[in-house]
């Protein structure tokens, strides 16, 4: 659990790259915890089961190294969503290569699911997860940034280099597929 460090909680994160930058190591302790849980989330809804925290990290590395080339036309998070969608693209890639030609079968994608709330949220969340896997995967990525994360979707726009307006398609499309899913008994 990320705990708030003193001082930064009512920052901007425009204000802690300032203070990062001034050499206040707390400021960057301040913007992983507000923006690792988030990012991790994300990195599960395109696919990543596996070293979801390693990932991570290799996003706030990889920002925290190019911070004078972000230019703030989107917010941090949008760029940090960016990165991590760049760096689980890149792992695919890598993984594809490495199994030269061998092909995973299904039982390799197993979600896991917390049975404290017992046999009906389990199956609740089973048969969500199976509508959402029906979605195209742009249209997941839409939804997942957008319920999951609460981003708006000029931002989602950025995070999936598509337009405001085709997002909101996407997503509309995507609740209309899972709606459909989850009453058809």
């Amino acid at each position: 659990m990320a705990y708030p460090v003193p001082g930064t909680s009512d920052a901007t994160d425009a204000e802690l790259i300032a203070q990062w930058q001034g050499g206040d190591q707390r400021a960057a302790t301040a913007l992983v915890g507000r923006h690792a849980q988030p990012l991790a989330r994300f990195a599960a809804s395109l696919g990543e089961r596996d070293r979801i925290d390693e990932l991570v990290q290799d996003t706030f590395v990889r920002a925290f190294n190019s911070l004078e080339s972000f230019r703030a036309d989107s917010s941090l998070r949008t760029w940090l969503f960016t990165i991590c969608k760049r760096l689980v693209l890149d792992r695919k890639r890598t993984e594809r290569r490495r199994r030269d030609g061998v092909e995973l079968d299904e039982g390799h994608a197993v979600v896991g699911y917390d049975a404290l709330d017992g046999l009906v949220a389990e199956e609740t969340a089973k048969r969500v997860n199976d509508a959402v896997a029906r979605l195209t995967p742009l249209q997941r990525e839409v939804f997942t940034l957008r319920v999951t994360e609460g981003m708006p979707y000029n931002e989602i726009a950025k995070v999936v280099e598509s337009t405001d307006g085709a997002c909101r398609v996407h997503y509309h499309n995507a609740m209309r597929i899972i709606k459909e899913y989850l009453s058809d008994d």
